[in-house]
């Protein structure tokens, strides 16, 4: 039979034309009512097959028990299955369903056979597509057949154990992956159509509907889709709960061709539940119930013309386009009902209203009738203290609480936002809607997936079974980025926040927001096919009143943005996050509720329909008081008040009276907190970063407790925890945290000799969250990352064991296995730490380690780890840590039983991706052969310039340079960034959410630079040197005079290999100083400069006090100083040493922007990876012996805080990146430095475009 199937089709089916199928179907729809045919396992079971018939020859040796796999009969017994397709064709079916409902992996994992199913599914099509073709041989009449998707036997909204509501045993992923495999087969096999039926829980059907669009995009067809539920009692719902209404919204994303019912209810029963979906569904409508309810032994009693008789009933009510027969039908029923509804004509499609429809367990529709969507904002752990605080200690039932408040208050959408730094949001979001899912009166009302995380928003896209609300994505990162989330929300079936936010930034002004608006409205509809009702702009409300003029308008930019949006954006929705807008009066209440009540009067006027707000704590607009009414109408709507004064200064006036007396003069020596409790001024201190009475507030807590350790686990932790939770929300900056490290350290201290003298006397240990080394690998010696990332730990209950700086690997694994840590994070800054990390794990690896590995520094990444470094490592697990915000929900969730496997499992599926997307992408780029790269060198005019000669050559050495005078040269912006805290500098000192603590940070910073130039805390040192050079190839070569006759040493360089457009070069440093064929005499210059020894005592008197704060301050100082002297002295060289620049006149401000000729590039950075090339810099100018900078087996420079490079001064040259390599540069590069290949490789390794070959051998 099966050669005789291949003969007829051959091994896969013809390219199927989807619009030809989908127009004939619906031409046929429009005609008459079509017929589906019956059921498939009421007539095998007719036929009496024992396990012997259902193994057949082919599965005559199967170890599993193979009776009752009705689908394996497609390999086993094909010519039952295709004679039964066959009888219901001529029976009078149009559309014949293939025998593959259990065609899944999963669902054939039961009997073993989960690598049968391309096979069953690619015959289980061809069966039925033969039986067509003998039927319209016989009639005529064409036939369409369904590929048949039943919902397999697990269930993605419900849990299958009572005990554990948030359990589920199959996951989205799960049944997309397997259903996709089913697909695939289905329409190889000749499919005409997508049948997704009996579907008992909608989570399955989207997983289904999402792998079909994920098929039909990689196979570039678009075959119709049908789409039938089932309601599995008279209660009217599906088994996971939803209403037929809120099913129909759920699922209309695929733009099915039928939509309807089967299955459960016989045709009676079924009736008012099929009227509810025809009245709301834009598009045919089918129904094919039971022959009836089953008896007592499962069968079941409609006649053929009873069942006919009901059937046509749906055909004389309007009500179908399609019929059909479900469970107990035979080709006698199908017949009957062919004939029954033929005298009637199908249902006309209902003209439905563009409106935003939504769905929890039950439908929302926003019509006229609702002025204002309120969105639930309280499971928001960034709006929400106390839902934070649940969430992190993990009491989800006292989280499910705030969410059932929020509905039973009112709120038609619920906001469910787990952006918290200390925990795993992707981890917490899919536990808390799972059990979200199991509380119907919760999960009645549609959910909003809140997060600035995408990875976090699809994950809780894959666990709800209703129509949800994405909030929110952008045009922040580019169209295409844009598109992508755009379709995946599509996908899904999700409506969708879309932020006034592009590539420039956030939207200001009106003509920004309508702008931005306009542009993301017509990439939507017009590329994406986003229907525009469900898209809800959020144009961004901004806080008002904050003594900042350029803000003054911000109120009404997005009420009169509103206005336009709505006006010229035809069914488009307004939100915005409402509580933003009285930022300024943060603590003062009764004034914020006033504002917000004041807003929403007028937005709302101006088409605002949504919006994430605490309707409880919402004044009512003519309740409020008059006056602070009119002040709060001033400030919303900009107006000039009367009397003197500015609006925002009159309402600050007047908010004083709301709150009481006060304000920040007052607060600030405001010392009433004293006379609180200890426990509460222990988290006060902490908090605020307070440590003037923290020893006298922790010795009387201790007094009052029963043990010291009781002070730490108590009090002391419970501020830790608030400061963790004000961190994670992002209401506390990195400053503010090693602020309170500070505090809790010196408590600490005190009580450590209370704790050590009681374990001296009890022989008791004191507990904690887990032991964690850390280490800066060998070879490099930059620690402030590394010392952030302790701290953070540190306040978490973590016990850190620091290393330091250039750590071996060997000291790393003995002091590991000594100290019986519980994770190993290593940090690094330059290039050649990557190649020490891998070698690390390797180490971890041969020597029996299974504990963690984080991995984290500014040359680290994702991809890096996942290529290089987690392959390394089997036993345990390699991750890599973005930065100190996110270590503490890594460890968390590394180190707990319950999250560990599930944890790890997915890091390594994602690195799995990570790793084939990195290889496909670097086999797609095309690199040039070194000898044509050479051939497209940059090429300047060398006849028509003359270099300029410096003022001397050799080299000269500057001893304690001036402070004061380097501070005007320092770029704050990287010292923020040093901190984590992301933006510019001035800018970020007036930056809505980071401004607080940058001003803060910016004032001690200020102090301790006061202190460092006062005190001459540092003795900044410098050595340059000038020397004849030109180019010779791709090498610098140098000369010990100006005869030119005797080398003296020559700087190595790499060319880009990159296949370049547009006529740009492919450059090497040396393109940039004149060829020695050019016969003109040029110069190279080079530069070591350090901000000097002296930090590393400081930064530790600081450390051996318990500040923390204080010690990463003045390393991060030192940088800047480092890099500052830097800076100034490339403009002496400029200007004087080398003189080519006397006539610059910048200011240190401008000389950020790099705005002179000629380059500083260092060794070791893009423009030359090669950090070996600092040995003969170093050489030449004697740094070591000079300044006392040197450099380490790796070439890292200590002190840290020292800059080295090269001084180029062609007018021309600019800085650039060789980007990757090929062996034959790498080869070529070896012989002219005289270095084994092996060598070679280990120093370029990142850049490597190959893998070298002791890899490859090692692999074999």
């Amino acid at each position: 039979m099966a050669s005789s199937l291949d003969e007829l089709f051959g091994p896969v089916a013809d390219k199927p034309d989807g619009k030809e199928i989908r127009t004939a179907l619906e031409q046929a729809a429009r005609e008459r009512i079509l017929v589906l045919d019956g059921a498939m396992g009421t007539r095998i079971q007719a036929l009496g097959f024992g396990e012997d018939d259902y193994r057949g020859e082919k599965f005559a040796g199967c170890a599993c028990h193979q009776q009752g796999n009705n689908d394996l009969l497609i390999l086993s017994q094909p010519k039952a299955i295709e004679d039964i397709h066959l009888e219901y064709a001529l029976a009078g079916a149009d559309i014949l369903e293939t025998n593959t409902f259990s065609s899944t992996s999963i669902a054939q994992a039961d009997y073993g056979m989960e690598a049968m199913v391309y096979e069953l599914n690619r015959d289980g099509a061809r069966l039925a597509r033969r039986a067509a073709i003998r039927a319209q041989q016989k009639d005529g009449r064409r036939r369409f057949v369904a590929g048949a998707l039943g919902p397999t036997n697990r269930t993605a909204s419900i849990s299958p154990d009572v005990n554990n509501p948030g359990f589920r045993a199959v996951t989205f992923d799960d049944l997309r992956i397997a259903y996709a495999d089913q697909l695939r087969g289905l329409i190889d096999g000749g499919a005409d159509i997508v049948l997704i039926e009996t579907i008992f829980d909608t989570l399955n059907a989207k997983a289904a509907i999402f792998a079909a669009l994920e098929v039909f995009a990689e196979k570039e067809i678009e075959l119709p889709i049908m789409i039938s539920g089932t309601i599995t009692d008279l209660s009217g719902r599906t088994l996971s709960g939803q209403t037929p209404t809120a099913f129909w919204h759920s699922i209309c994303h695929a733009k099915p061709f039928t939509v309807g019912l089967n299955c459960a209810l016989g045709a009676e029963q079924m009736r008012p539940h099929l009227a509810e979906i025809s009245s709301v569904a834009d598009t045919f409508t089918c129904a094919y119930p039971n022959a009836g309810l089953p008896n007592a032994f499962g069968e079941y009693d409609e006649s053929p013309e009873f069942m006919a008789e009901q059937v046509e009933a749906f055909a004389r009510e309007g009500l179908v386009n399609v019929v059909g027969g479900c469970c107990g039908s035979t080709p006698e029923h199908i017949r009957a009902i062919a004939e029954a509804v033929s005298k009637h004509a199908p249902r006309t499609l209902p003209d439905i209203e563009p409106r935003m429809r939504l769905s929890g367990l039950e439908p929302f529709v926003l019509t006229d009738d609702i002025p204002f969507v309120n969105i639930g904002e309280r499971t928001n752990v960034t709006g929400s203290a106390r839902f934070r605080k649940l969430i992190t200690a993990g009491d989800y039932a006292a989280a499910l609480e705030v969410a059932r408040d929020q509905v039973e208050n009112g709120a038609q959408v619920i906001d469910i936002n787990m952006d918290e730094g200390l925990i795993d949001s992707k981890a917490v979001i899919v536990d808390y809607l799972n059990l979200v899912a199991s509380e119907p009166d919760i999960a009645r009302v549609p959910v909003m997936i809140d997060s600035s995380k995408w990875e976090v928003i699809e994950a809780g896209l894959q666990c709800v079974q209703g129509k949800a609300v994405v909030n929110s994505i952008s045009l922040k990162e580019g169209e295409e980025a844009f598109l992508k989330q755009a379709r995946l929300c599509r996908a899904y079936g999700a409506a969708v926040v879309v932020m006034a936010f592009d590539e420039t930034g956030q939207a200001d002004t009106k003509e920004r927001k309508v702008e931005i608006c306009t542009r993301a409205y017509k990439i939507l509809t017009e590329k994406v096919g986003f229907p525009p009702q469900d898209i809800i702009f959020d144009p961004n409300i901004f806080a008002v009143a904050t003594g900042i003029e350029e803000h003054d308008n911000y109120g009404v930019d997005f009420i009169e943005a509103t206005r336009e949006i709505t006006r010229t954006l035809p069914h488009v929705h307004v939100s915005g996050g409402v509580s933003n807008l009285s930022f300024s009066f943060r603590g003062n209440e009764p004034v914020r509720e006033a504002m917000h009540a004041v807003f929403l009067y007028h937005a709302i006027q101006a088409g605002m329909d949504m919006g994430i707000v605490n309707a409880g704590q919402l004044a009512v607009y003519d309740t409020i008081d008059a006056e602070l009414r009119e002040a709060c109408e001033d400030v919303v709507l900009n107006r000039t008040p009367k009397g003197e004064g500015s609006a925002t200064e009159r309402l600050l006036d007047l908010a004083e009276r709301f709150r009481g007396t006060g304000g920040k003069a007052a607060r600030e020596k405001d010392l009433s907190w004293r006379e609180w409790p200890v426990e509460k001024r222990l988290e006060h201190a902490l908090v605020n970063g307070i440590t003037e009475y923290v020893v006298d507030d922790t010795e009387e807590a201790r007094a009052k407790a029963e043990r010291p350790l009781h002070v730490i686990e108590g009090p002391l932790m419970a501020g830790m925890n608030v400061v963790g939770d004000l961190f994670g929300a992002g209401k506390m900056f990195l400053p503010q945290v090693v602020k309170s490290a500070r505090v809790m350290k010196q408590a600490v201290a005190h009580l450590l000799p209370y704790m050590e003298a009681e374990k001296r006397e009890s022989g008791d240990e004191s507990k904690n969250a887990g032991k964690v080394l850390l280490a800066t690998v060998k070879g490099d010696v930059h620690d402030i990352g590394k010392n952030i990332v302790g701290v953070v730990l540190a306040c978490n209950n973590y016990e850190i064991i620091d290393l330091g700086v250039m750590v071996p690997a060997t000291k790393i694994l003995q002091t590991a296995r000594e100290e019986k840590v519980d994770i190993i994070g290593l940090s690094g800054l330059i290039t050649p730490s990557l190649d020490e990390m891998a070698h690390v794990a390797a180490e971890m690896e041969r020597e029996g380690f299974d504990v963690p590995l984080l991995i984290g520094g500014a040359t680290t990444s994702r991809v890096h780890t996942a290529v290089k470094i987690h392959p390394q490592y089997d036993r345990g697990q390699a991750v890599y840590v973005t930065d100190a915000s996110r270590a503490v929900g890594v460890v968390s969730s590394l180190l707990s039983p319950e999250t560990r496997a599930s944890y790890v499992e997915t890091v390594q599926a994602e690195y799995k991706k990570v790793a084939a997307a990195h290889e496909r992408n670097e086999a797609e780029k095309r690199r040039l052969p070194l000898a044509a790269a050479r051939a497209n060198t940059f090429k300047p005019d060398w006849a028509g310039y003359e270099p300029p000669a410096p003022s001397f050559t050799g080299t000269r050495v500057f001893d304690n340079w001036d402070l004061e005078e380097l501070s005007r040269y320092i770029d704050w912006t990287p010292f923020f960034q040093t901190w984590e805290m992301k933006g510019r500098y001035p800018k970020i000192l007036q930056d809505e959410k980071q401004g607080e603590a940058a001003r803060q940070l910016f004032d001690d910073a200020q102090q301790m630079l006061k202190k460092i130039i006062d005190e001459k805390w540092f003795v900044p040192k410098a050595t340059i040197g000038f020397w004849p050079a030109n180019a010779v190839g791709d090498d610098i070569r140098l000369f010990a005079d100006d005869s030119r006759d005797k080398e003296l040493a020559t700087f190595y360089t790499l060319r880009q290999q990159l296949t370049r457009r547009d006529g740009k070069p492919n450059l090497a440093l040396a393109d940039f100083v004149a060829p020695v064929e050019s016969g003109k005499p040029d110069y190279i210059g080079g530069f070591v400069v350090t901000a000097g020894i002296e930090e590393i005592a400081i930064a530790e008197r600081f450390e051996r006090a318990n500040d923390d704060y204080a010690s990463i301050m003045v390393k991060a100082l030192a940088d800047r100083f480092a890099e500052a002297f830097a800076e100034r002295m490339h403009e002496c060289v400029r200007k004087e040493f080398w003189g080519y620049g006397a006539g610059e006149t910048f200011t240190p401000e401008e000389l950020i922007g790099e705005p002179y000729d000629g380059i500083r590039p260092a060794p070791g950075y893009p423009a030359q990876p090669d950090h070996t090339e600092k040995a003969t810099l170093f050489g030449l100018l004697d740094a070591e012996a000079k300044i006392g900078v040197k450099l380490t087996e790796s070439f890292a420079m200590w002190p840290g805080s020292s800059v080295s490079g090269l001084y180029l001064s062609h007018p021309d040259s600019y800085y650039f990146g060789v980007a990757k390599v090929e062996r034959d540069q790498v080869e070529d590069y070896a012989a002219r430095k005289g270095m084994e290949v092996a060598t070679v490789e280990r120093w370029l390794g990142p850049v490597l475009n190959y893998t070298p070959k002791k890899f490859v051998e090692a692999a074999e």
